[in-house]
């Protein structure tokens, strides 16, 4: 029986994944600490115990886990017809999908990426999203990393098609003179996928 393979982030069905994940988690969480202010409440017959405080204490880490499953649950996943004309277009270019980008101010959900050299480009179909903001976050956040990368982010799912076939047909003039030492923590991903893993990080 073929071992069914884990979603990760920047993999198509993370959004769908994490759900199921994170309500299972917070689940969990809260078992503990409604175990013991019950069995409190079944002992002394009342709530002014200190069993109720360990459980309000315990139900700290509990509700970090409600608040990471809330987050998830406002996020809509990307169409499948999207994910699979970008998949007819890719040919070698690493790719991420479904990344909610993260910032102080706002959040983005861009339904894919990809790079080639200083090159990264998205795709967000969402309408009212911030995409001047949200490339001057991801750009911003790229070159404190040590990569001086040109970020483009388009609305029309044709565009963004039509520029993945143009970075793959030039990537090598793209990829030309660029330097690259491959990163001690992670060192079988290239240069490409250090970018998109450093985007990765910025995504819920």
């Amino acid at each position: 029986m073929e071992k069914k393979k884990k979603i990760r982030k920047g993999d198509f069905g993370y959004i769908t994944s994490q759900k199921k994940k994170r309500t299972l988690y917070t689940i969990l969480a809260f078992i503990a600490p409604l175990s013991v202010f019950f069995t409190g409440l079944i002992i002394k017959g009342n709530r002014d115990t200190v069993f109720t405080v360990v459980a309000v204490v315990a139900c700290l880490p509990a509700c970090k886990f409600a608040v990471g499953m809330i987050m998830m649950y406002i996020q809509k996943p990307m169409s499948e017809k999207d994910y699979q004309q970008i998949e007819k277009h890719k040919n070698g270019l690493p790719l991420g999908y479904e990344l909610v980008i993260s910032a102080y101010e706002k959040q983005t959900f861009v339904d894919s990426m990809a790079v080639c050299g200083n090159t990264v480009v998205g795709y967000t179909s969402r309408e009212k999203s911030d995409i001047p903001f949200t490339e001057k976050h991801i750009q911003s956040i790229l070159r404190q990393n040590g990569y001086y990368v040109n970020v483009k982010i388009f609305r029309k799912l044709p565009d963004y098609l039509n520029r993945l076939e143009s970075m793959w047909e030039h990537r090598d003039s793209l990829e030309k003179d660029i330097r690259f030492t491959p990163d001690e923590k992670y060192p079988d991903l290239t240069r490409n996928e250090l970018i998109l893993h450093t985007i990765y990080a910025i995504s819920l």
